[in-house]
């Protein structure tokens, strides 16, 4: 029966699997790690720690304790692999990065990818950042600088300036020859750019174009137009889209000159559509860009803003029940079945608000089918408020045995989530249409806009029917 116990003499390949049956990093492992780190042992941590793939690595890293993670990067030393940092959370790679020298710093970002590197320096202080450049061999640092000063989150920042470029003139023998003797191309490549003496965009070949051709031909013969070269500004989600439409391995990146400047391989994309994801995900629950390495007041910090607006506006539904409070003071069961009526109609609109800020950030969603969906929207609204209408009129007409209370609160939950389809989908294409954030800011206002309309359809309902005052 396999254990999760680690022997003294555990062979080298049983060492490498170092994940449980539950995905984690095992306890074990992070014991002999921990151990190992407490005695300085350099020979088990080079052995055993220091081969792992980066994104393993960048597992234990996350797993350890801040006062081991520093130490274990110490004792690893040149055998440290800087691109497991790509692949902890922000606040664990700036921790371990700051109590590096910035001298250790610039010899490991050295052996990376441009875009890895990119990856790493972006998070730091300009001056550190200023420090570790001028370390760096010159054509290396002004690639680097040049990817810094673009805007975050876009192409330029995400993509790499190792690539693969040659002149139309060329024949495919020179071609290959040329990246046979050349050490400097990236590790992996799945095309070959063209370009003109101004380092201008001519057009692409793919590597199994160049494999399948005799070697007299020249390159502008089997050379294609570069459809989907990406501007070096353009927003990171959009060029992630223009891969998924066109299912694109890579694709050339050009300044405002369309001179090549770097490449954008699904590598990064897959990155960027995950990190996106993960930024929707948190957006839709009002706590931004929070990690869980973050600290107690990070975080707190993070969560405060829309919960001080939702106090504000959980102020409006209490005054809405407040102008009713005659009302609910001469029948009690109106109190009992009030915050129904809400919870499904915020229920409601929290679907339909999640399937909008989806279809807004993938682009489905357009001025061309907006009018559409709105309609499918609020027919799913009032179909499902007749479903539940009957389904809660029954079962409070019976329980409080009276056939006017089943009326009120059928007819009030009708009204609620017909409005909260609307509002579901009507304040996420508002928001848009402004400039904001739909993401962030559309929970608060269709809760809001459910509580009141539930609040106030049901007791403004009973009110009349009943005739209190």
């Amino acid at each position: 029966m396999e254990t999760d116990t680690l022997p003294e003499s555990a062979p080298e390949d049983e060492d490498a699997n170092i994940y449980g049956e539950d995905g984690a990093v095992r306890t074990s492992y992070l014991a002999r790690v921990g151990a190992a780190i407490a005695d300085r042992d350099v020979l088990f941590l080079r052995a055993h720690v220091g081969k792992l793939h980066q994104s393993e690595l960048g597992h234990v890293l996350e797993a350890l304790q801040p006062d081991q993670r520093r130490a274990l990067v110490e004792l690893l030393g040149d055998e440290f692999d800087f691109a497991a940092l790509t692949e902890v959370d922000e606040a664990v790679r700036l921790e371990i990065v700051d109590a590096m020298p910035n001298r250790q710093i610039a010899e490991g970002v050295q052996e990376l990818d441009s875009d890895d590197a990119v990856y790493i320096l972006e998070d730091l202080e300009q001056e550190d950042r200023d420090e570790i450049l001028a370390q760096l061999p010159f054509t290396e640092r002004v690639r680097l600088r040049r990817s810094l000063g673009y805007p975050e989150e876009t192409a330029g920042r995400r993509m790499q300036t190792e690539f693969v470029a040659v002149p139309p003139f060329w024949t495919v023998g020179q071609t290959i020859d040329y990246m046979r003797d050349n050490d400097d191309l990236p590790e992996s490549f799945s095309q070959i750019f063209v370009i003109d003496p101004m380092f201008r965009l001519l057009g692409a070949i793919d590597l199994d174009r160049i494999l399948r051709t005799r070697r007299d031909v020249k390159i502008d013969e089997i050379t294609h137009e570069t459809r989907h070269a990406i501007p070096a500004t353009m927003d990171q989600e959009e060029a992630a889209q223009i891969f998924e439409q066109y299912d694109l391995l890579s694709a050339a990146v050009v300044d405002e000159n369309d001179r090549l400047v770097g490449v954008l391989t699904i590598e990064n994309i897959v990155d960027v559509i995950q990190e996106e994801a993960e930024e929707d995900i948190l957006r839709l629950g009002g706590v931004g860009d929070e990690e869980l390495s973050d600290s107690v007041l990070s975080t707190s910090r993070s969560r405060t803003p829309w919960l001080v607006i939702n106090l504000f506006t959980a102020f409006l539904s209490a005054s809405v029940i407040g102008l009713f409070d005659g009302t609910i003071q001469q029948m009690v069961a109106l109190a009992v079945l009030m915050p129904i009526v809400a919870s499904m109609g915020g229920n409601a609109g929290t679907q339909t608000m999640t399937v909008t800020v989806r279809a807004l950030a993938t682009r489905d969603m357009d001025i061309y089918n907006a009018g559409r969906i709105i309609r499918r929207e609020a027919s799913v609204g009032l179909i499902n408020g007749v479903i539940f209408a009957i389904m809660i009129g029954v079962i409070a007409g019976l329980w409080f045995a009276n056939v006017h209370i089943g009326g009120i609160i059928a007819a009030a939950m009708i009204i609620n989530m017909l409005a909260a389809a609307l509002g579901g989908i009507l304040i996420p294409l508002l928001l848009h249409r402004f400039g904001a954030d739909p993401a962030i800011a559309s929970a608060v206002f269709v809760t809001t806009v459910t509580d009141v309309v539930g609040f106030s359809s049901f007791l403004g309902l009973a009110t009349w029917w009943f005739g209190f005052k």
